[in-house]
């Protein structure tokens, strides 16, 4: 057995796992029986004892005592004790400095004591908070502990750090309410490089009659001077020509649904419309497809029309430059070259005719009107259908490469007899995909087969996604939009109730009732063109003669038309080639999120990323301490049980005690010579 003494220190044990008190520098300190009180070098001692007798426990709180010089701090089975030298009795004298220290003195090497555990808790919830509000970074936190003298104080200072709390998630929802919005800002930059030419779709508006459906086509002239004279008394013959002076034949296969006729719809009070009026298949359902003007409606009918005729015929494709009645175009050079038949594609429209798109593949190199493309084009019109095209001119569209063009949404028309100059300015626009918008990369994240054999745009994913729910609904596709696999075109004679369906379903396109819409987002990245246009006269009346005669039309010119009326010149450059981009750019990305929540945090609290790892810390080990405590709880209520206890009892080994005669250096007789020190103190 051991006993420790210190002389001019300030004693504090160090309670241990196994219940046994160590001072700061590591020495054990057993419990001694009442045997051990006779130490013949202590004399008679006055002891005042600290503790009640029995074990020490492992989260006992030892108190500081200050120790003098004569004062010996000595351990027994009893607790511990403090033994004071009588008055008048001089203390021990200090020992030399060069006096080695005693084997049993020394302290037990570094590998023989036993360390701190890997994870050391505290014993309540007080301790725990109170060594937080001590040491943590966040600043307020230390006027708990120091104020808790004065009550006011820690409940002023409580109050502050909870509003300052609530006020922080508050500002700290308000910006994640923000960010789950997920808005964007635009931000425009100008760039300045070389730019492929955009592509040019130019059409004569000059609907042609195809030949296998002449004999049709002139029986709907036919019946449409009818409808017209029926509404406004207005005879065609003396001023239409058509081709009725030729032998069409015996009466076509084909017959005109003579039901759908041109009406006046007069309402008391309100402007009288002309319309005309499809039922379904039954008849029980009908509706009236009414205009305000007669014009529009007129046109409209006659397409109608028109439609079924051409759905009847097989599929055609015009592959040369060569529209019906010569050429349409006279001359083309680009950047001072000629063009070649390579660098364009022709197709035709129902409505606007003959079309040719160029496509070639010419870098811009230099703004201007000479580095641009130049086109002397016809405007004449041969074999015309008046009541389909009341247009006379070129519609034209800008637009880009390998994209299908839609002029009846976005193309515009030049005029016969003028030389029309266009500017281009080109935007490119980058859009934010998901979740910052509904954008499309291309057609892998849109659900609509493309109909176009094209690049991806809005507009030909919308007919294509209405030409599909028609193909559904009524059983036939549109004839003006490419048909899927398997379906065909509507024509009244194979599906007599499809304008009825067909009109009823477009009318719910254009109120926005079908899924189309978002169906269908926008691209990610696409491209538009500000134009800027200027037009004058050309030919001039001087100029007139000669340029008819090199162009060799002067002999095809009537003698009531003006030297103008069936030419046009065209010009389309690049004004710059500058070019703006417009990049939408989310308003919070993620490190402007950590950013916006460390200013608020640094505002309200004054600390860092480390002072929220210690909130963590201090919530992990609030955590732990409470399922500690909890389970020692359960464990003592299954203990207190009658039949756990039962259970529990045993035969337990019966502490050995210390023989009374112990020598002054704590060595009892009852132990074997042989025994190490070790053996001893245990």
């Amino acid at each position: 057995m051991e006993a420790s003494a210190h002389r001019g220190s300030c004693f504090k044990p160090r309670v241990h796992e196994w219940g046994f008190p160590r001072d700061s520098a590591g020495w054990r300190m057993p419990h001694l029986g009442p045997a051990a009180l006779n130490n013949t070098q202590a004399g008679p001692l006055a002891k005042t004892w600290l503790d009640q007798p029995g074990s020490v426990s492992p989260n006992q709180t030892w108190p500081c005592w200050p120790l003098t010089a004569g004062t010996v701090v000595q351990t027994t089975s009893e607790g511990l004790g403090i033994w004071k030298y009588p008055q008048g009795q001089p203390p021990l004298p200090p020992l030399p400095e060069d006096t080695p220290p005693r084997p049993e003195d020394r302290p037990l090497p570094p590998e023989d004591r036993p360390g701190e555990r890997l994870v050391e808790l505290h014993t309540s919830f007080r301790e725990l908070f109170t060594f937080f509000c001590t040491n943590a970074t966040i600043h307020g936190t230390i006027r708990l502990v120091c104020s808790r003298q004065n009550r006011l104080k820690t409940a002023s200072w409580g109050l502050l750090l909870v509003g300052a709390l609530g006020a922080l998630y508050w500002q700290f929802g308000l910006l994640f309410e923000q960010y789950w919005r997920y808005p964007v800002i635009m931000t425009v930059s100008v760039h300045s490089e070389r730019k492929l030419f955009p592509s040019v779709t130019l059409c004569d508006m000059n609907p042609h009659r195809p030949s296998p459906a002449r004999r049709h086509l002139q029986a709907l002239d036919e019946f449409a001077q009818e409808n017209i004279y029926s509404l406004y008394k207005f005879n065609f013959s003396e001023s239409w020509e058509g081709p009725f002076a030729e032998d069409l034949g015996p009466e076509p296969s084909f017959q005109l649904d003579r039901g759908i006729r041109l009406q006046r719809l007069n309402h008391p009070g309100r402007q009288s419309k002309v319309g005309f009026r499809l039922c379904n298949s039954t008849g029980g359902d009908c509706f009236y497809r009414v205009y305000s003007s007669g014009v529009t409606a007129a046109r409209e009918w006659y397409r109608f029309h028109y439609m079924n005729i051409l759905a009847l015929l097989p599929p055609t494709r015009e592959d040369s430059h060569r529209s019906h009645g010569g050429h349409f175009v006279f001359s083309c050079r680009y950047n001072g070259r000629d063009c070649q038949a390579r660098h364009f594609q022709t197709f035709h429209h129902p409505t606007y005719g003959s079309c040719y798109t160029f496509n070639g593949a010419w870098a811009a190199q230099h703004p201007g009107i000479t580095h641009g493309i130049s086109l002397v084009l016809r405007t004449e019109q041969q074999d015309h259908l008046p009541l389909l095209s009341t247009e006379n001119g070129i519609k034209v569209m800008i637009h880009r490469r390998n994209q299908t063009p839609f002029l009846e949404h976005r193309g515009f028309s030049i005029r016969p007899g003028t030389e029309t100059t266009i500017g281009i300015r080109e935007d490119e626009v980058h859009r934010l995909g998901s979740p910052y918008g509904h954008c499309s990369d291309g057609m892998e994240a849109v659900d609509v087969p493309l109909l176009y054999n094209a690049t991806y745009t809005m507009q030909a994913c919308l007919v294509s996604c209405f030409q599909q729910l028609m193909v559904e609904t009524c059983s036939c596709g549109y004839y003006l939009y490419p048909l899927p696999v398997g379906a065909e075109y509507c024509s009244y004679t194979r599906h007599p109730a499809w304008g009825h369906c067909f009109y009823r379903l477009y009318r719910d396109l254009e109120t926005h009732r079908l899924p189309c819409a978002s169906r269908c987002p926008r691209p990610c990245r696409e491209s538009s063109y500000k134009l800027s246009a200027g037009t004058s006269r050309w030919p001039s009346s001087k100029s007139a003669d000669w340029i008819l005669a090199v162009l060799g039309k002067r002999g095809h010119q009537k003698p009531s038309q003006s030297p103008r009326s069936n030419i046009a010149k065209m010009n389309i450059f690049y004004q710059e080639l500058n070019y703006r981009t417009v990049d939408e750019t989310p308003v919070y990305s993620v490190p402007q999120l950590l950013s916006a929540m460390g200013s608020l945090w640094s505002l309200w609290f004054g600390s860092s990323v480390l002072s929220v790892l210690e909130l963590l810390e201090l919530l992990l080990d609030a955590t732990a301490l409470a399922l500690l405590l909890c389970c020692r709880r359960l464990r003592r209520a299954w203990r207190s049980q009658p039949g756990a206890a039962t259970r529990a009892s045993g035969p337990r080994p019966e502490a050995t005690p210390l023989p009374s005669d112990c020598g002054p250096d704590l060595k009892c007789s009852g132990t074997p010579a042989g025994a190490s020190a070790e053996e001893s103190r245990l």
